[in-house]
């Protein structure tokens, strides 16, 4: 239905051409859903979304002073390339990231025998990193040493990406990577980054925690580097969204590896990349079917999917991956060795095998039947109700959920601060949504009212003992950053202050005034949840809401975050349509990669 208040009619009504209206109206709509451009070709199906009733056909719309296409200098709002309409800026950002891509793969390349001479001096240290987990019961696709693999082609190119589901070892692979590039390089300079503050630190704790058979500098190496935020690596420039740091002034780093990646919208991408030096090698990690950016675009994972890319090595350069993995069972398998159709194609390693879950049971199963929307996979959880560690139940069961959230006990009757917290994050109720009765919160204020009930809280305000908190955006003064989780505690002289544990596992404390962007967090989004990890996890579906908003991606991410134990509130119904949905994102990327191969 469109209202008077339609932002989108508002954004169309400003063009004064008439036949530009319905487009861009729903340019405006998809980019307000995530969408980079909009296929022309589905103007006809949508006639119930716009408030139009008469369409200029899309071939014509070249002839419309507002729309230029691409074999033009010049600067129009609109832009059509292969049938896909774009607002210029995002086609500029889309661009942008193609043609870094490219000239990434391109000075790569050209210094690929150097370094795979060099590899082979260092034979030994990646012996040293060889897999040896239990081959038994695992796919042919989880016995191949695919850290190893993405090892190797991280240290030929200048460009790769990393991509598994949780306890697939990409922090582990990371570490390996830093680890023969501070032998070769000892004097290497790396920045690490994210896009939220707390999974920049997430990965460094990560790092400094990984155990190798390397030298001790290379160690302390590994546990002196300091994380970022990408608009802080980039240096961030106040009312402005452009960045210091650009194809002009590149960022001054040997490597620069960035967590998370899926979380990036089109815009901070392109950015980011226009910003990798002619001298810097790029490596972005993260979870192809998690959610992607709240923003505009999922990059990451259209880049993950480009059929015949990920996991995919021509024979010459799969013999000299297989130098470094002499155990012919844990070789790349012969069906990924194929000719090189893709310009990403080496490029792209997707880790297959969980050190967390395992493929055949619990999380590590449900997880894959949702992702793939395997019916009958989901439908034996839900009738069996609970088994292994996956736990379902219909959405109204007070009983299960109340059982759940008693357990936030242990941290308020833990007098100590520090292992306070490491309960308060051992378990965590995660919202699809924040408005409604199954939303953020009227959750958090259900659990606030169950606790305090039962004399384990004495809320009299905002600032409450023991109430736990969510940084909500970034104080880099305080060095607290968005997503940060903390504790209200009263100190030795009874003062109630705000307790957070640093990156070396210390407490340290802030008064609670300063931080006037925080929220309860007893339970949060599944958007904030990203790059978080919590023993146990209960979800809730909320019963009122379009498969738009729950997706396949949204449950994914949500089952994901429990390492024990996941109980999920929902109907069959719900649980079913949220596997089947999935987010399609339009963007022009991978066919505009294919227009290069075709040159």
């Amino acid at each position: 239905m469109i209202t008077t208040n339609d932002i989108h009619q508002h954004f169309a009504d400003f063009f004064k051409e008439d036949k530009i209206r319905p487009y861009a109206y729903l340019v405006s709509k998809r980019l307000q859903e995530g969408h980079i451009c909009i296929d022309t070709s589905e103007m006809e199906h949508i006639a119930d979304e716009i408030p139009f009733s008469r369409i200029f056909p899309a071939k014509n719309l070249p002839l419309l002073s507002t729309v230029i296409s691409t074999d033009t200098e010049q600067i129009l709002p609109f832009v059509l390339h292969n049938n896909r309409l774009y607002l210029h800026r995002y086609f500029t950002y889309e661009t942008n990231i193609l043609k870094s891509i490219e000239r990434l793969l391109k000075q790569g390349a050209g210094r690929q025998i150097e370094r795979q001479d060099t590899l082979l001096k260092h034979n030994n240290l990646l012996h040293s990193f060889a897999a040896n987990y239990d081959l038994l019961n695992a796919t042919e696709q989880e016995k191949t040493d695919w850290q190893m693999v993405a090892v190797i082609q991280s240290i030929m190119y200048d460009f790769s990406m990393i991509t598994g589901g949780p306890g697939t070892g990409k922090t582990t692979t990371v570490a390996k990577i830093l680890s023969v590039l501070f032998s070769i390089q000892p004097n290497a300079s790396v920045a690490l980054a994210a896009p939220t503050g707390k999974a920049a630190m997430r990965m460094a704790e990560s790092l400094k925690q990984s155990v190798l058979p390397v030298d001790a500098s290379v160690s302390e190496k590994l546990k002196s580097l300091t994380p970022n935020t990408i608009h802080r690596l980039l240096g961030y420039i106040p009312n402005s969204v452009n960045f210091k740091h650009n194809q002009s002034n590149p960022l001054p780093f040997d490597v620069v590896i960035v967590d998370e990646a899926s979380m990036i919208d089109v815009a901070v991408f392109s950015k980011l990349l226009d910003a990798i030096g002619p001298n810097t090698r790029v490596i972005l990690l993260g979870d192809k079917n998690q959610l992607a950016s709240v923003e505009a675009g999922s990059l990451f994972g259209d880049l993950c999917n480009a059929s015949g890319a990920a996991n995919s090595f021509t024979t010459v350069i799969s013999e000299f991956i297989h130098h470094f993995i002499p155990d012919v069972n844990r070789q790349i398998p012969i069906g990924n060795i194929i000719p090189q159709r893709h310009i990403l194609a080496g490029h792209i390693v997707e880790l297959q095998k969980s050190h967390r879950f395992r493929s055949d049971s619990g999380i590590g199963k449900f997880s894959q039947a949702i992702i793939h929307n395997e019916v009958n996979e989901l439908l034996d959880f839900v009738k069996v109700v609970s088994q292994n560690s996956v736990h379902i139940y219909p959405s109204d069961n007070k009983a299960i959920f109340e059982n759940f959230i008693k357990d936030y006990a242990a941290y308020i009757q833990e007098p100590d601060i520090a292992y306070a917290l490491k309960k308060l994050n051992q378990l965590r109720v995660l919202c699809a949504v924040r408005e409604g009765p199954q939303g953020v919160y009227k959750v958090n204020k259900d659990i606030e009212r169950f606790l305090q009930q039962r004399g384990l809280l004495q809320i009299s305000g905002d600032f409450y003992e023991n109430r736990p908190i969510i940084i909500t955006k970034n104080y880099p003064d305080l060095n607290l950053f968005n997503g940060d989780i903390g504790l209200l505690r009263k100190d030795e002289n009874g003062n109630l202050r705000t307790w957070f544990e640093d990156s070396n596992k210390n407490i340290r404390s802030v008064m609670p005034g300063y931080l006037a962007n925080a929220e309860t967090v007893f339970a949060m989004t599944v958007h904030k949840s990203q790059g978080s990890e919590y023993a146990n996890v209960l979800v809730l579906l909320p019963e009122n809401y379009g498969a738009q908003l729950l997706t396949r991606e949204l449950l994914y991410t949500a089952i994901t975050r429990a390492k024990e134990n996941i109980v999920l509130l929902a109907s069959e119904d719900l649980l079913l349509m949220s596997a089947k949905a999935s987010v399609k994102r339009i963007s022009g990327i991978l066919n505009r990669f294919d227009e290069i191969q075709v040159k």
